[in-house]
C-alpha cells in the first residue's frame, strides 16, 4: 500500500480563526496582498530556528511588500488599515514564524504614536520613511544599574542638534531596523524622551548577543550608541497620549495567538500523515483515532479562543485612543486594562497548547529534527516579557479599590534605603 500524502487527507479549511470580527472587505484586500509573502516565510521557518539564521531576507520581503505600512493612512500612501485588521494579519504572520512577528514590535508601536502626533511636518516626514519600506526598532532596557523609573542613556544639546550616548539591551529587531527609538534623560526635562536614531550611523553597534533559548531570531541583543545626532525627539508631554505600552504587549500576544495556530497546523499536518498507532489505542489511524481528534479539537478551541481575547482587546483600543471625551489618564487606563486581562487569560493557555501538542503526537514529535519545541520554547520565552504574575493583580486593584495602573517609566534597580545594605 503506498504511504499516504497530504494531498490525500487535507481537507479544505474554510472559516479562519478571526473570531468576532464581521466580515471586511479591505481585511480580504490586504490579506491577498500579505497572504503569499506570510506563506514564502513559513517556509523554511523551523530550519531557521534550528540553525538559528537571523531572517534578514525575509524581513525584506515585507518591507518591499510594505507591511510596515499598513495603518499608515491611504491618502500619504498606506494600506489605511484598522488597528484590529493590522492585528489580524500580525497574528497570521506570527503563524508564519514567530520571531518575526515580535521582531517588527518596536516598529507598530512607533507608527502608533506617529498616528497621534500633532506635528504633521514630523508624522509627514515618517509617513513617507514607513511607505518606503523602513522599520524602526526598539532600544528601551538597560541591563543595569540604572534606577527604577529612570535612564543612564541620555540625549545632550549641541550646536547641530541633540546627540544620544548610552548603552542598551533587549534592543528586539533594532538588528534588521533602519532607525531604532530609544529611550533617553534629558537635561533639566524630567520624565522618559524617546529619541530615534538611524541605525546606518557610525556611533551605533549592535550586537546579536541574545541567549535565550526561544524567540532566538529577534535580534534581541545590545546596541550601543556613541554621541549619535537625533533624527526625532518626543518629550514626556507628547509620549502621555499614547497607549505605547499596551499596544507592545498586544504585539506579544499576538505573536503568542500565531503559535498557537501555528501549534494547530502542526498536529493537524502530523496526525493526518501518521501510520502508526498506540497498542493501547482503538487499533485506528492517528486520524480517525477519537481520543486523539479531542486533542487536536481543543487546541483548535484554545487556538480560537486566544484569538477571540486578543482581538477584543484590540478592539477596545481602537475604540478609545484619541476619544476627545477621554483625558490621556483615562486613555492609558482603559488600554493598559484591556492589554492585562488579555495577557492574564491568552499566556496560560498558550503555553497549555504548545505542551499539549505533545500529547497528540507522542514521542516520535520529540525528535530534535521536527524541531516542535521551539513552539514551547518561542511562546515561554515571549511569556517573560512584562510578567503576566503582575498584570492580575493590577487588574483586581483596579476592580477593588479603583487603582488607576501607574506608569513607571523604566525597568530599573530598586534603591536601598538609607541605613539598610
Amino acid at each position: 500500500m503506498a504511504a499516504l500524502t497530504i494531498d490525500d487527507v487535507t481537507p479544505r479549511h474554510l472559516i479562519k480563526l478571526t473570531p468576532g470580527v464581521p466580515a471586511d472587505g479591505h481585511y480580504d484586500e490586504l490579506a491577498a496582498v500579505f497572504r503569499p509573502v506570510f506563506a514564502s516565510i513559513a517556509d523554511g521557518a523551523a530550519e531557521r530556528d534550528a540553525r538559528r539564521i537571523l531572517p534578514f531576507e525575509q524581513v525584506g520581503w515585507l518591507n518591499r511588500a510594505r507591511f510596515g505600512a499598513l495603518r499608515v493612512p491611504r491618502e500619504a500612501g498606506g494600506f489605511g488599515a484598522s488597528l484590529v485588521d493590522s492585528f489580524r494579519l500580525l497574528i497570521e504572520l506570527g503563524e508564519a514564524d514567530s520571531q518575526i512577528a515580535q521582531l517588527l514590535r518596536a516598529h507598530i508601536g512607533f507608527v502608533e504614536s506617529v498616528l497621534l502626533l500633532h506635528d504633521e511636518e514630523v508624522k509627514t516626514r515618517w509617513f513617507a520613511r514607513f511607505v518606503a519600506g523602513q522599520i524602526v526598532g526598539n532600544a528601551y532596557t538597560e541591563r543595569g544599574g540604572n534606577d527604577l523609573g529612570q535612564l543612564n542613556t541620555a540625549v545632550e544639546h549641541s550646536e547641530a542638534g541633540w546627540l544620544l550616548t548610552g548603552e542598551k539591551y533587549y534592543c528586539t529587531g533594532t538588528i534588521f531596523a533602519d532607525w531604532v527609538a530609544v529611550t533617553a534623560m534629558a537635561p533639566a526635562i524630567e520624565g522618559r524622551h524617546i529619541a530615534v536614531v538611524s541605525t546606518q550611523h557610525s556611533g551605533v553597534v549592535i550586537h546579536d548577543d541574545w541567549d535565550g533559548f526561544g524567540q532566538q531570531l529577534t535580534g534581541t541583543g545590545s546596541t550601543g550608541f556613541a554621541r549619535v545626532p537625533v533624527d526625532t525627539l518626543l518629550d514626556p508631554e507628547v509620549l502621555d497620549i499614547h497607549p505605547e505600552s499596551a499596544i507592545f504587549q498586544l504585539v506579544l500576544l499576538a505573536v503568542q495567538a500565531g503559535i498557537a495556530r501555528a501549534v494547530l497546523a502542526d498536529v493537524r499536518a502530523h496526525t493526518q500523515l501518521r501510520e502508526r498507532a498506540f497498542t493501547t489505542g482503538t487499533g485506528l489511524p492517528s486520524r480517525h483515532e477519537p481520543q486523539i481528534l479531542q486533542v487536536v479539537g481543543e487546541i483548535s478551541s484554545t487556538a480560537f479562543a486566544i484569538d477571540a481575547i486578543l482581538l477584543a482587546a484590540v478592539a477596545e483600543l481602537e475604540s478609545v485612543i484619541g476619544q476627545p471625551g477621554l483625558s490621556a489618564a483615562e486613555q492609558y487606563a482603559v488600554c493598559e486594562l484591556a492589554a492585562n486581562r488579555a495577557q492574564s487569560a491568552i499566556q496560560p493557555l498558550v503555553l497549555e497548547v504548545t505542551s499539549q501538542l505533545f500529547d497528540g503526537l507522542g514521542a516520535s514529535a520529540t525528535s530534535a529534527a521536527c524541531n516542535l519545541d521551539r513552539h514551547w520554547r518561542n511562546a515561554r520565552t515571549v511569556a517573560t516579557h512584562n510578567p503576566a504574575m503582575y498584570k492580575s493583580r493590577i487588574v483586581g486593584d483596579y476592580e477593588v479599590n479603583a487603582a488607576a495602573p501607574r506608569k513607571l517609566g523604566a525597568v530599573g534597580d530598586l534603591k536601598t534605603p538609607e541605613g539598610e545594605k
